[in-house]
């Protein structure tokens, strides 16, 4: 009898001049979905210089394996701390199954939408 193992979780994080991409790898699960959060709050809540400052997160899930509930809780989590920071999030080359389970919990338009500016205003927010 042959086991498979899940892919290897990997995070990987490019600071680009106005956005910060983190690419996720393997399965987002109740096993690495406390990576993820500690790599962003790394991001988010460390001083940025004045001069180069984040407008937007990218979470890119092109290599993602799966994704459980805690990591839907993750994804919850960062959006609560991406609009108290005024960022926009963007949740890029989400998988089939991934968009599946936000339909199904009711959660996509959330994560997907646009994010309240402080004026009322609607600012370029998820995708």
């Amino acid at each position: 009898m042959t086991t498979s193992h899940p892919p290897a979780f990997t995070l990987t994080v490019e600071v680009q001049p106005a956005a910060l991409v983190i690419r996720v790898a393997g399965d987002l699960d109740h096993e690495t979905c406390d990576e993820l959060m500690r790599t962003v709050d790394q991001y988010l809540l460390a001083p940025q210089d004045p001069g180069r400052r984040f407008r937007e997160l990218r979470v890119d899930f092109a290599a993602l394996g799966s994704i459980d509930s805690m990591g839907l809780s993750t994804l919850l989590m960062i959006r609560r701390r991406t609009d108290a920071a005024g960022l926009s999030l963007y949740l890029d080359q989400r998988p089939r199954g991934m968009d599946r389970l936000l339909e199904i919990t009711g959660t996509l338009e959330h994560l997907t939408a646009l994010r309240e500016e402080s004026d009322g205003e609607r600012s370029p927010g998820a995708g």
